[in-house]
């Protein structure tokens, strides 16, 4: 489970975040959503130690992130793309970060047939599409089968064949007991997928629930999401 406890952060004179509080919980994917700019990325940077708030906690399982002992089967991430140096191959990154992990070869292999770029592994990162370099990132983030995925904007720029593809596969990961994190500002795409709905506006939590209760004033997610974060010129 991610739990977030009162998460408060300050630069400056400038509040990114107050009082963030909401779990993520086994089993489930939970939608971290709001405008560019809101606050979610900031959350997910605290989360993975990063960052650190000015006051309040984010807990791996109980746990801050730099206390856990094998953080990489804890939780996996995807932030910015898939972190892979461009002049690398696909299965040479993977096989450096499986290294720095513990993580046996024999998965690298396994991860890339799961994500659907086996055929692609020995070619340049620099040579990969954006969907290919989000698929990558999804490998990596599951080289160590965490038992949590963090995921910034993994829908961001993909073609329509790659939104089904992901929607199936973070379907897939809850599924099979994982708690799914996700960020994205495009509600749309996300309706299908969610179970639990958090909406955060200027740093400030403004719904959480499942996605029947934060929808059921709205004709769909998209709707509540533009009603709850519209009012301040956001839309």
């Amino acid at each position: 489970m991610l739990t977030f406890e009162h998460l408060t952060k300050t630069r400056g004179s400038r509040t990114i975040l107050t009082d963030i509080t909401f779990k993520a919980r086994p089993g489930r994917v939970t939608g971290f959503l709001g405008p560019n700019g809101a606050g979610k990325s900031s959350t997910l940077r605290i989360l993975l130690g990063l960052d650190r708030p000015t006051s309040g906690q984010a807990l791996v399982d109980g746990q801050r992130f730099a206390s856990l002992r094998d953080p990489l089967r804890s939780i996996g991430a995807l932030l910015d793309g898939s972190g892979a140096h461009r002049s690398r191959t696909g299965r040479a990154h993977l096989r450096w970060v499986a290294r720095s992990a513990g993580v046996d070869n024999t998965r690298v292999e396994e991860v890339l047939e799961l994500v659907g770029i086996a055929d692609a592994g020995n070619k340049r990162v620099a040579t990969y599409s954006l969907g290919m370099g989000r698929r990558l990132g999804l490998a990596a983030a599951l080289l160590a089968e965490p038992a949590a995925l963090v995921l910034d904007e993994p829908i961001n720029g993909l073609d329509p064949e790659g939104i089904r593809w992901i929607r199936t596969f973070l379907r897939e990961q809850a599924q099979a007991g994982r708690t799914v994190l996700l960020s994205s500002h495009l509600m749309g795409e996300l309706a299908e997928t969610v179970d639990d709905v958090v909406i955060i506006r200027d740093g400030r939590i403004v719904a959480d629930g499942t996605l029947a209760e934060v929808t059921s004033d709205h004709k769909n997610l998209e709707d509540a999401f533009f009603a709850l974060t519209a009012d301040r010129g956001q839309r």
